[in-house]
């Protein structure tokens, strides 16, 4: 399964920048992600295909301090709510390497009981408990003989998750998955942690 992860950020810096935090700017963010298993202790977690924002500052930022962390630039990018729940998604590389994609999509009364989905998990509640938790991030670096493995607190409430409907159009997710059928759900909030970073040997 590729999934790509698109939000916001509030206020995005270091927690110890404490109440002077609210003047930093919100980027938004779009992660794209595969799952993953630690070839040595087998714990869980995702491997960053991609990960794209649309301020230049914080991708240099994630490229010096984040190992694993492909962080690319934007040249537009926008998550819109309208009234009538609809969520308007565009993410345009421009001649940038970023991934791309457009979306529009309207949420659905309850979870659905069908779909795409269903080729690998008996029922929608089965598929967020494997795709909603990112705890671990996981990347390779074969040269220093290591796994870097970066400690993530997310703690979203499974049934905190709206089931979306419409259509999602990326030329980025085309190139990985084909013509698979997509599908969406959405996370009203996230508080977001990273808590450590530290390296295994392989």
């Amino acid at each position: 399964m590729v999934t790509f992860l698109s939000y916001r950020h509030g206020h995005l810096g270091p927690a110890l920048l404490g109440r002077w935090r609210r003047l930093l700017p919100s980027p938004l963010q779009s992660n794209w992600r595969i799952y993953v298993r630690h070839p040595r202790t087998g714990s869980l977690g995702v491997y960053f295909l991609s990960t794209a924002v649309d301020r230049t500052v914080y991708a240099l930022g994630a490229r010096m301090v984040a190992e694993g962390l492909p962080m690319h630039v934007l040249d537009r990018a926008s998550v819109l709510v309208a009234q009538d729940d609809r969520i308007d998604l565009l993410l345009a590389p421009g001649r940038g390497t970023a991934p791309d994609a457009e979306a529009h999509l309207v949420p659905l009364p309850e979870w659905p009981t069908d779909g795409p989905w269903r080729r690998a998990f008996p029922d929608y509640g089965r598929m967020l408990a494997y795709c909603v938790p990112q705890d671990r991030a996981l990347s390779v670096q074969p040269w220093h003989g290591q796994v870097t493995r970066q400690e993530i607190s997310l703690g979203i409430p499974l049934d905190s998750c709206t089931a979306l409907s419409g259509p999602v159009v990326s030329a980025a997710a085309s190139a990985l998955v084909g013509n698979a059928e997509p599908f969406a759900f959405l996370v009203p909030r996230v508080r977001f942690l990273l808590e450590s970073e530290a390296r295994d040997p392989l």
